[in-house]
């Protein structure tokens, strides 16, 4: 195995590989001990070079999986935004060669700073620290990207139960440790001592999470609300044509007329292709069927508003019925809700002018969502995939929602991702999750992130199902990050300082 640690293009081919392999241990594929094989590969593959090495590495680790992960975007550049197909492969290769220097700039931090080879247990537990703080700078830097964490392939795997205690993160960061743990298991055998403890490193995740799985953090709020869950399946080349908007919101009128005995009507995003100032009769009739059901309707439209510095839009929420409330969606989407540096993208191609691109950023303080006495948390679309701002919102909520429109992106493993890291954020709350989407999947999801009810993608229909609205507190919504945070922070600064104690290894890496 000494070609993979030695610098050159075999190594790189390897690290190609192992980040291609990335999306097999995600949805829809759900091959979860590939996730623990990739991380190995990776963490092996930084054994031994130098740190311009190490970038390169890094990056071609990236590369294979953001290009094999997240390949999707094709489908709404090409089909959506106008792009030939060469110009859209382009398109997805340069984002894919940007977007892998997340794993480049780390894996080079590793090699200058952190690496030592002869410290098998403690040089696990640091590059863990730096896993963790790789995918936790994804969350932030220009807004954010994440998307692939680690840790999704758990949700049906045997540390899902870490979720409620420390989040995906906890997961990322255990899978992590026990991948390089299993690279330097050769070495932790001279010393029967770090043999012990580094074994106790490596199963104790595993025991943890079979341990806490299915464990009911939080308890019932009330009694079970009944749900309708509409899936109108509106094609996306459809869902901005002036003159297809009269049909779409007579076909929501109806369906939502047709529903009896329940609780909570829910809508897709935008499920109102009008802006919500030129829909108040509209929205006013949904309001008094909502009254005459004794029910919360819930549903997408566009928002306008105007103050001293202009006017604004928004990708907004509105509850009417037996409910009140609105949300502005704070997490945008890059090119899909705004473009950055608009005044030279502008114009280009059809792509960087999409219907509705050109939204602005709702406030931090907003008010959760009312509805039949209950407070929920809404996620509008890519909101769902940010770990720590759902987490804000569950903790004050007894039920979450999210409303998608996942068109954009056809047949691809793209929206199934998304589903899935939907899932992940009811585990994290220990809380019922109604995800409403205009073409799939649109589901009920239990709290421990299983999907109770569904209605496949592309096809029209309503979901209908029971939700438990949950109170209390999971370790995770409590404490969020902090705990695991000062740990991994403080493994990496060990792991600084026993570097630089260390002359020979020094000289030797740098």
């Amino acid at each position: 195995m000494r070609w993979i640690t030695r610098p050159g293009w075999p190594g790189h081919l390897l690290a190609l590989a192992a980040g291609a392999i990335t999306p097999l241990a995600l949805a829809p594929y759900g091959i979860w001990p590939l996730a623990l094989l990739s991380v190995a590969l990776f963490y092996l593959g930084l054994r031994g070079v130098t740190p311009r090495s190490g970038l390169w590495r890094g990056w071609w680790y990236g590369f294979g999986a953001f290009l094999a992960g997240t390949g999707w975007i094709y489908y709404s550049i090409h089909d959506f935004g106008g792009a030939s197909p060469a110009l859209a492969g382009f398109l997805v290769g340069g984002f894919s060669a940007g977007v892998a220097f997340f794993f480049a700039l780390p894996a080079w931090l590793w090699v200058r700073l952190l690496r030592r080879d002869n410290a098998p247990v403690s040089d696990a537990l640091a590059f863990a620290a730096l896993w963790l703080g790789l995918e936790l700078f994804r969350s932030w830097f220009l807004t954010g990207f994440p998307w692939l964490y680690t840790g999704y392939s758990q949700l049906q795997g045997p540390l899902a139960g870490l979720a409620p205690v420390g989040g995906v993160w906890l997961i990322s960061f255990s899978i992590a440790l026990c991948g390089a743990l299993l690279v330097n298991l050769p070495q932790l055998t001279y010393r029967p001592a770090r043999m012990v403890f580094g074994l106790v490193l490596l199963l104790a995740p595993w025991a943890a999470g079979i341990a806490l799985k299915g464990h009911a953090w939080t308890t019932p709020a009330g009694s079970p609300l009944h749900v309708a869950a509409i899936q109108g399946n509106i094609a996306q080349d459809m869902k901005w044509d002036p003159a297809q908007v009269n049909a779409q919101l007579a076909l929501y009128r109806d369906l939502s007329a047709e529903q009896h005995d329940v609780d909570l009507i829910v809508l897709p995003e935008t499920a109102v292709p009008v802006l919500k100032d030129l829909a108040g009769n509209y929205l006013a009739m949904l309001d008094d069927l909502a009254k005459q059901k004794r029910a919360a309707l819930i549903t997408g439209v566009p928002v306008r508003q105007r103050d001293a510095n202009g006017v604004h839009y928004y990708n907004g929420i509105t509850v009417v019925g037996d409910g009140s409330g609105d949300y502005l969606k704070q997490k945008l989407v890059p090119f899909g809700e705004y473009v950055p540096m608009q005044d030279l993208l502008r114009g280009l191609i059809s792509f960087f002018d999409l219907p509705m691109s050109d939204f602005a950023r709702g406030p931090d303080d907003q008010a959760l969502l009312k509805a039949k006495g209950y407070a929920i948390a809404p996620f509008i679309c890519y909101e769902v995939v940010y770990p720590e701002f759902a987490a804000g919102l569950a903790a004050q909520s007894q039920l979450l929602l999210t409303i998608s429109n996942d068109a954009w992106f056809g047949t691809s493993i793209g929206p199934l991702q998304h589903l899935q890291m939907a899932q992940m954020r009811a585990l994290e709350a220990g809380r019922w999750m109604v995800r409403g989407t205009n073409n799939g999947v649109t589901a009920l999801i239990d709290p421990q992130g299983r999907i109770a009810q569904e209605i496949p993608q592309f096809q029209q229909g309503v979901l209908h199902g029971e939700v438990t609205p949950m109170q209390g507190l999971t370790p995770y919504l409590h404490w969020r990050l902090w705990p695991l945070g000062t740990l991994a922070v403080l493994f990496a600064i060990w792991a600084a300082v026993r570097r630089q104690a260390v002359p020979e290894q020094r000289r030797l890496f740098s």
